[in-house]
């Protein structure tokens, strides 16, 4: 199961970094930055380490700071997304 895990979160991050190129490509070429891709990158990456996290190796602070984070990165997707 943990090989599995493993290979799972390595293949987020392959994605999380094609999400990167995508955005610095998009900014290259407007000199605009995609907040919303950003934000959604961001998102990707807070749910890669929810899914890698091993709960044996971390503190509840970490895993309410993890769910803080991830509230506010949904929230502002949210309001990002209402506004256009």
């Amino acid at each position: 199961m943990k090989d599995i895990l493993q290979v799972f979160g390595a293949v987020m991050a392959v994605l999380i970094a094609i999400e990167i190129f995508i955005n610095i490509r998009l900014y290259l070429g407007s000199n605009v930055i995609p907040v919303q891709l950003v934000i959604a990158t961001a998102l990707m990456a807070i749910a890669r380490k929810v899914i890698v996290l091993d709960l044996a190796l971390v503190s509840a602070e970490q895993i309410v700071g993890i769910g803080i984070t991830a509230l506010a990165l949904g929230i502002c997707y949210w309001l990002v997304q209402q506004k256009t």
